[in-house]
């Protein structure tokens, strides 16, 4: 890593755990108040996606195959158990391979028209991930760009909503190389700004990983491919999301 390089981390870096200090306070007034019946909705790309049945059950709220196998599905379970009076509906709308500009595309309908009282969004690593295989050619202009403009419309349109934005993550092996830096930190701090300037919650997705690296495992354990969760690291993932949001 070059000097160059060296700022742009660091000043991602710094970005970031500004935000993740907003992230551990956010819920300082005690647990987040949802109304009976509230909707409760994921967005995001295969992470989020987690291959859910997107057909046949789809539409079905706090429906198992209708939630994947991933972290929605780990936040939905106990979020259910310890709340059967109160009727929320729990839905993943993730796709595989989604950018911010395929959010944009199906807003309306897949996020939009369903009213959610929270909103949680992980998007940013096909970003990267699809140019550096010569199948997108967005800059980090444009994914700070459409994503103020995604959360600037819901906002508009959804002036309630309790807005969650995850942070991108990415770990060094598998897939993930060292090409894909300084470019994926400047997104991630990216993505912290944007959330900060949306009044979001933060979940600090790749700082929660680095840390338990840095506590001894492997980041395969956690992220076999660097990009998509083990069993364990949805499970860290459910929990973090839980800590941070506050139900």
């Amino acid at each position: 890593m070059d000097r160059r390089e060296l700022i742009q981390f660091v000043a991602g870096t710094v970005a970031a755990t500004m935000l993740i200090k907003t992230s551990n306070t956010a819920n300082a007034e005690g647990p987040m108040q949802l109304e009976d019946g509230a909707v409760i909705l994921f967005q995001g790309d295969s992470i989020t996606d987690a291959h859910r049945d997107k057909k046949k059950f789809a539409n079905r709220a706090n429906e198992a195959r209708a939630l994947g196998d991933g972290y929605p599905f780990l936040i939905a379970g106990p979020l259910l158990k310890e709340n059967p009076s109160k009727g929320y509906k729990v839905f993943n709308r993730g796709i595989s391979g989604n950018k911010v500009p395929d959010l944009q595309k199906r807003w309306q309908k897949d996020c939009l028209d369903m009213k959610p009282a929270v909103l949680s969004i992980l998007i940013g690593v096909n970003d990267i991930w699809h140019k550096m295989k010569g199948r997108y050619d967005g800059t980090v202009e444009d994914y700070r760009t459409g994503f103020t403009e995604l959360l600037s419309q819901t906002k508009s349109e959804l002036p309630d909503l309790k807005l969650v934005i995850c942070e991108p993550f990415a770990l060094r092996c598998g897939a993930v190389k060292d090409d894909w830096y300084p470019e994926f930190d400047q997104r991630r701090a990216v993505a912290a700004e944007v959330a900060e300037a949306a009044g979001a919650i933060w979940v600090p997705f790749q700082t929660m990983f680095d840390t338990a690296i840095a506590e001894g495992t492997k980041p395969e354990y956690w992220v076999p491919d660097g990009v998509h969760p083990s069993v364990a690291g949805h499970t860290l993932m459910a929990q973090t999301w839980r800590k941070c949001v506050g139900i």
